[in-house]
């Protein structure tokens, strides 16, 4: 960097018309922000072009840090020879604030790369198979920490403090901050074992009967999970229960299941055999059945009003919606099956037997009425 601003100083000379001579740096500056803004909007419109995800988020990272650091080298030269033009103190700091700003532009740019990238790998438009969410968030969070850190050590370092002495601090401090902080590390060890087991990701939705928890997973955080409940309220949950509680993620089962249980008259038995055969042939039919998987459909059970059988079946799909109105369509035929074979589908009823009165009874009977007439 002294070199830079060495050539540019030995080109200027010296110069006794300074203001000319900083205002021509500073139209080179702009001259040269411009072309490189220019420059950049063409390379990224080319990458656009291809299906690689590296050198898309190498573009839209480059601008606008590169036109920043132009703009950084050129205001530190401009201030350098002002203040050997003028003496005054102040443009001393051009030298060091050029240095650090030149660690926080790089770091500016390490930050907008690192986005850009986990955004798009998790982007089918890029990746054949996208990477799973909560491993790349995951990863994106421990690289733009390193950065961070590392950014802010080599400033300290810059500023004259000593690293060696931080570090220090940070190994004897670390038993009090760890005893005051327990809560918090184990928030974040929790937070380590859900990234590092996946038993969920972001979108799943997860339930737990351990407690009352259930919902859509929105964002898994170093401390806190958010879940947004199905009356749609979030829920922010630490990460250190979920080493406590059985989670259960429905978003992974492979198949739904239908079990019911239909009833018909105690009149239709003869009736039951035929039945229970037709929905079985009709469930092995249905397209959205899954055969592969048990299917039972049996008589089972004789139930005070009626005589039951059961269906036992998965579908095809998962998806909540369309499984409800798969079950209803399986539910519909079952009923028209039912009423094929002339037979109805039983509800509860009560039946009264009045013993008849013995002879010696009968005539008290009588007696009563006639006195009551």
């Amino acid at each position: 960097m002294e070199s830079v601003e060495s050539m540019v100083m030995a080109w200027i000379g010296d110069n006794r018309f300074w203001i000319v001579v900083i205002f021509s740096i500073i139209f080179a500056t702009a001259l040269a922000g411009w072309l490189f803004g220019r420059f950049a909007r063409r390379l990224e419109a080319r990458a656009a072009r291809t299906v690689s995800a590296w050198d898309d988020a190498l573009m839209k990272a480059l601008n606008p840090p590169g036109a920043v650091l132009i703009w950084l080298f050129g205001l530190t030269i401009a201030a350098g020879r002002a203040g050997r033009a003028t003496g005054a103190e102040i443009f001393s700091l051009a030298e060091p604030v050029r240095e650090i700003g030149f660690i926080l532009v790089i770091t500016w740019f390490a930050l907008r790369f690192s986005r850009s990238a986990e955004h798009n790998l998790r982007d089918p438009r890029y990746m054949s198979k996208p990477l799973d969410a909560t491993t790349v968030r995951a990863l994106g969070k421990l690289v733009r920490a390193s950065i961070v850190i590392t950014s802010a050590m080599v400033v300290m370092q810059f500023l004259g403090y000593s690293i060696s002495g931080v570090l220090a601090f940070g190994g004897i401090g670390g038993l009090a901050v760890g005893f005051a902080a327990k809560d918090l590390l184990a928030n974040f060890f929790g937070g380590l074992m859900v990234y590092l087991d996946r038993p969920f990701k972001v979108g799943d939705w997860v339930r737990s009967p351990d407690k009352e928890i259930e919902g859509t997973v929105e964002d898994i955080g170093w401390r806190l999970t958010r879940i947004r409940t199905f009356d749609k309220r979030p829920l922010y949950i630490p990460n250190a229960v979920f080493n406590q509680i059985s989670v259960e993620n429905p978003s992974r089962m492979l198949n739904r299941r239908i079990y019911e249980t239909i009833g018909i008259r105690y009149e239709d038995a003869p009736l039951m055999a035929g039945i229970v055969a037709d929905v079985k042939a009709m469930l092995q039919e249905h397209p959205e059945i899954d055969a592969n998987q048990t299917l039972i459909v049996n008589f089972n059970s004789f139930a005070p009003s009626s005589l039951d059988f059961f269906i036992y079946t998965f579908t095809k799909t998962t998806e909540w919606v369309r499984y409800h109105e798969i079950k209803q369509d399986v539910l519909l035929q079952i009923l028209k099956i039912v009423e094929q074979h002339g037979a109805s589908c039983a509800f509860p009823t009560s039946t009264l037997h009045i013993a008849e009165l013995p002879p010696e009874l009968r005539g008290v009977e009588m007696v009563a009425s006639a006195n009551a007439g």
